[in-house]
């Protein structure tokens, strides 16, 4: 706390689809304010307009922005000095950077390395270090300012996507967004990854409960006891039957003890009939006007609101149970929080926001501030009023054009306010910017008791027949069946088509495999060179034909186990197969290799059998950089 203010910035709070493609259709500049960064004097927060590839330097007192600061590419993260003199953002995807910003010139005064997709950059407590999550090389990489050179890349769990450090500046925490690994068994879940910032070593890798999904911010109590991180905790074991009472998905504050690196509990943000879907993110601040309360604010994208919850009064209650009090007439023991819709009632606060899409989160004394991503907007909140109803304001950032049928649609898939109760928006299974969220669901449209794994949505209105199964004829057919039967709603028309106009802009992200060509093109690596002529030998392109690499009909490789031997699946399109793990119809397969060899049974998915280790390696490798 500086002079009473305590400040917060949210770097760890982004928007994926800022990150991941190009939202500005038709010549069309919107703001999507992103990320947040507030001086130590809360005079100014720095905001990260991902799509006009800009900062707005906003001044508090006056509630405007004074000037803009223009970017090569689309910012995904901030971290301001302790002087306020230096501003690090991370930029772009597969050419990522840190841009130096001296806030003072309003200018980039240097470039730094970064890996593939930086996000979330962190400054050590002595302001000597960066620390930068790289999401799709899975690492966090640490700069030397001084010397500006990359100096470690620690190897973490998948998609690191937010961090946090400790207040004595020992540990750093990242929210890993999904699980890794196979995803056939009992047990599927994201972790938390912990960083010993002395020696930059991964420490480890708390585990969560199972379903823990969609993990998207983290922040550290000021007392550096707890780590708090926002999730979805996914009832993927249950047939999706119904949606109410969070039968499909669950939204979730995770707790962790910052001191002994142990998961502590899962609290439920949902209220019994009303979702609070797509938590996005966190930070924790005591109240200027009550000294010694303490504060936990929570965004929730796909609602757009703002959880203000009183964290004494939610330990208390964790404390309590743990005694053996039943403190609700669902939490008898602390294994029942984790499915108690009214845990937090009486002791959090529900706001709902003017702006629409609320990402990044930052406190200033009494005040939240909010990065509402849609409406190119600035969220204001009181968190310490009790009446937060009258106390709420949207600030425009700027003159925001007029949807597009592309812009309309991508709101809409991140908008849980159109599904029944509001329990979870489209992005709740397809967090990863509409890629899967590697786990499987037994949705009804080819029966029941036959779970699969979630598709990616990039080209899927370019390769019909949809779903694994191909039970839906195209694309346009599974997103009106998805909003009916997933999101049990009725909704016109328009909103399914905007739908539809979204996922056909977006385009493949280049995969990490691919090496810089001559002028600048991405091209194949020796090994992959090597595996494309391996990949036709093999027979693989009879099927995974064409520049999408499918040829759009069934067959029967020999996957199907159980009630569905013998089935003949979808040929699914290989376009970007680097991010979509585990693979095949039910996730048993963590790795394409594993594809290849340990489950292509009689030779039925390509003629593998006789290859030797180098030339599955190189196939491995083609497959991996489409």
């Amino acid at each position: 706390m500086t002079d009473g203010i305590t400040k917060i910035t949210a770097w760890f709070c982004l928007s994926f689809a800022a990150i991941m493609t190009a939202n500005v259709f038709a010549g069309e500049e919107y703001l999507s304010p992103s990320a947040l960064a507030i001086d130590t004097t809360a005079s100014k927060i720095y905001i990260a307009e991902s799509t006009a590839r800009q900062i707005a330097v906003f001044d508090i007192a006056t509630a405007r922005v004074q000037r803009h600061i223009p970017l090569p590419a689309e910012p995904t993260g901030l971290a301001l000095s302790s002087d306020n003199k230096k501003l690090y953002v991370t930029t772009g995807l597969d050419f990522g950077a840190v841009q130096v910003v001296d806030t003072n010139r309003g200018k980039i005064v240097a470039k730094l390395p970064a890996g593939y997709g930086p996000i979330a950059p962190v400054l050590s407590s002595n302001g000597k270090k960066l620390y930068i999550c790289n999401q799709f090389d899975n690492n966090v990489t640490v700069i030397d300012l001084a010397s500006k050179k990359q100096v470690a890349a620690i190897a973490v769990n998948r998609l690191p996507v937010a961090a946090a450090l400790t207040p004595d500046g020992k540990k750093l925490f990242t929210a890993n967004l999904i699980p890794s690994g196979r995803a056939d068994g009992d047990y599927n879940a994201a972790v938390i990854s912990v960083i010993d910032t002395k020696n930059d070593k991964h420490i480890t890798d708390i585990k969560l409960p199972n379903g823990s999904i969609d993990i998207r911010g983290i922040c550290i109590s000021p007392d550096g006891k707890y780590a708090y991180a926002t999730g979805v905790l996914a009832r993927y074991q249950l047939p999706t039957t119904q949606l109410e009472r969070g039968w499909m998905n669950t939204n979730a504050l995770i707790i962790i003890d910052a001191k002994s690196n142990e998961f502590v509990n899962t609290v439920l943000l949902d209220s019994v009939d009303l979702g609070a879907a797509n938590p996005w993110a966190v930070a924790c601040t005591d109240c200027p006007d009550e000294p010694g309360r303490n504060f936990i604010f929570i965004t929730h994208a796909g609602t757009h609101e703002l959880s203000i919850i009183d964290q004494a009064a939610m330990h208390k209650k964790l404390a309590d149970i743990a005694a053996g009090q039943k403190v609700s007439h669902v939490s008898i023991s602390p294994e029942d929080v984790p499915n108690d819709l009214s845990f937090l009632t009486g002791i959090r606060k529900r706001v709902t926001l003017k702006g629409n899409g609320p990402r990044a989160l930052a406190i200033a004394g009494n005040k939240a501030y909010i990065a509402e991503y849609f409406s190119g907007s600035l969220g204001v909140v009181n968190g310490c009023s009790e009446d937060t109803r009258t106390d709420v304001e949207s600030i425009a950032l700027g003159n925001e054009p007029e949807m597009t049928p592309q812009r309309k649609g991508e709101m809409f898939f991140n908008d849980a306010s159109l599904c029944f109760q509001n329990w979870q928006s489209c992005a709740s299974c397809h967090p990863d910017n509409v890629r899967p969220d590697a786990i499987n669901w037994d949705l009804l449209n080819d029966g029941i008791g036959n779970p699969k794994q979630t598709k990616n949505l990039v080209v899927a209105h370019e390769t019909a027949p949809a779903m694994i199964s191909g039970i839906r004829p195209d694309a346009e057919t599974a997103v009106r069946a998805g909003i009916k039967f997933i999101q049990f709603a009725v909704r016109p028309e328009e909103d399914a088509a905007a739908i539809d106009e979204y996922l056909k802009s977006l385009k493949p992200a280049p995969s990490p495999k691919l090496v810089k060509g001559s002028f600048g093109k991405r091209v194949l690596n020796r090994s992959a060179k090597k595996g494309k002529k391996v990949f036709s030998d093999a027979g693989c392109a009879n099927c995974h034909s064409g520049s999408l690499y499918t040829d759009q009909q069934k067959h029967d490789i020999g996957s199907g186990t159980d009630n569905e031997q013998g089935t003949a699946f979808d040929t699914p399109s290989l376009i970007e197969a680097w991010r979509t793990a585990p693979y095949l119809y039910d996730g048993r397969a963590a790795t394409i290799k594993g594809v290849l060899t340990e489950f292509n049974t009689d030779d039925m998915h390509g003629r593998t059998t006789g290859l030797t280790g180098k030339q599955l390696n190189d196939l491995a490798e083609f497959v991996l950089s489409l």
